[in-house]
């Protein structure tokens, strides 16, 4: 039997951020990861904002992990209507494209330089609760074992099972789970390489398609769509995509990446006695964007620092831990709340709906770069959105 403090699983970014502030905090921490290579697969378009960063203290190392700088984004509709965002305006949702095989090696590398025990290849197969602490039972390298932990944080990703183990009530329902997928692609031919570009409508039915560029002629190149909105398979959606969109018609895949991303919203139960639940598993995703690496660190912080006071005042009931969701709640709740409903409106507007939007954007002056601005614009320019919306701005 191991025992420790706080038992952190999974070593996605929201996950190390946990262990890191938890270990800063005091506690005696151990993170796992049923993955041999922790950063990989990826499963990411690896945007990330420059306040985000900031806001962790976190100083991006450029051309070892943060390998594009970011100074515009280009709106397509489904006419082919663009609009483009980077004229001397501010650019505080954007920032940086990530390498996140590396990127999230170093936050757990940062992890254990602050005291947490790093543990690879190692599957949490069951959870118990056994007086006031929990068991969990993992396997490593064909071993079984056991670690007794008195708090577990649950960053296990959108198929979580922690929580779930734990009886939190944790299950993203399908309406609200956008199915995600990237090529990585070289010979992309983009007309501006520092901009971000976003393509809507019927590309990609309730979601939106994306090209990430990275470095020269190489970009992310995906999308998400959600199953109730279309007979296609996300894969079959992407081919289309990138055989008929120019930047992308000469373009190579050297890289599939698939994946879920939860976008209904936060999680209720994102804690309880001697459990919190972090990132994606918590539905710390911008409901908008499908963003979630930010966001889901920050609320890995706000769960270690948490995790790390109820080790030192001994108490990790339901009640202690509960500080976190109001952490979490008072920095980004009613924002989220916000783009839950805009996303909802968006992704019922027809083509033609988009197209109209994206004329009326043409004589914008907008003052930022970031989804509230957007939104605020949205309003102004579309008498249904006004309708829909207008009570949230």
């Amino acid at each position: 039997m191991i025992e420790t403090d706080v038992l952190v699983v999974g070593s996605g970014p929201a996950g190390s951020s946990a262990a890191k502030h938890a270990a800063l905090s005091g506690a005696k921490v151990i993170l796992i990861d049923k993955k041999s290579e922790i950063g990989s697969p990826k499963r990411c378009a690896e945007g990330v904002s420059k306040e985000g960063l900031k806001f962790l203290g976190i100083e991006p190392k450029i051309d070892r992990w943060a390998v594009k700088e970011i100074d515009g984004i280009r709106l397509v509709a489904p006419n082919g209507t663009d609009v483009w965002l980077n004229d001397e305006i501010e650019l505080p949702e954007a920032g940086f494209i990530l390498e996140r095989k590396v990127f999230d090696k170093h936050m757990a590398m940062d992890a254990a330089r602050a005291g947490a025990e790093i543990r690879i290849k190692t599957l949490a197969k069951g959870l118990e609760k056994r007086g006031d602490s929990f068991i969990v039972k993992c396997e490593s390298f064909g071993e079984l074992f056991e670690i007794k932990t008195k708090i577990v944080i649950a960053a296990d990703g959108p198929e979580s099972h922690i929580g779930r183990w734990a009886g939190l009530k944790t299950q993203t329902k399908a309406k609200n789970m956008e199915s995600g997928i990237q090529f990585e692609m070289c010979n992309v031919e983009m007309e501006d390489p520092n901009v971000l570009e976003f393509y809507f409508g019927k590309v990609a039915p309730g979601g939106y398609a994306w090209i990430f560029p990275k470095e020269n002629d190489i970009a992310n190149v995906g999308l998400a769509v959600t199953a109730s909105e279309t007979d296609k398979t996300a894969f079959e959606h992407l081919v289309d995509f990138v055989t008929t969109c120019p930047a992308t018609k000469n373009a190579q895949a050297v890289e599939l990446n698939v994946g879920g991303d939860p976008v209904g919203g936060f999680v209720k139960n994102i804690y309880g006695d001697n459990i919190l639940v972090v990132g994606d598993a918590a539905g710390q995703v911008n409901p908008l964007t499908g963003g979630g690496i930010i966001s889901g660190m920050t609320c890995g912080m706000f769960a270690g620092q948490v995790a790390g006071e109820a080790i030192k005042e001994g108490n990790y009931s339901s009640k202690q831990l509960s500080k976190y969701a109001d952490m979490c709640d008072e920095h980004m709740g009613a924002k989220m709340k916000k783009y839950l409903k805009t996303k909802e409106y968006l992704f019922s507007l027809t083509d033609d709906e988009l197209n109209s939007i994206a004329d009326a954007f043409q004589n914008v002056k907008f003052k930022e770069i970031s989804t509230t601005e957007l939104i605020k614009q949205l309003v102004k320019v579309s008498p249904k959105a006004l309708l829909k919306l207008g009570k949230l701005f």
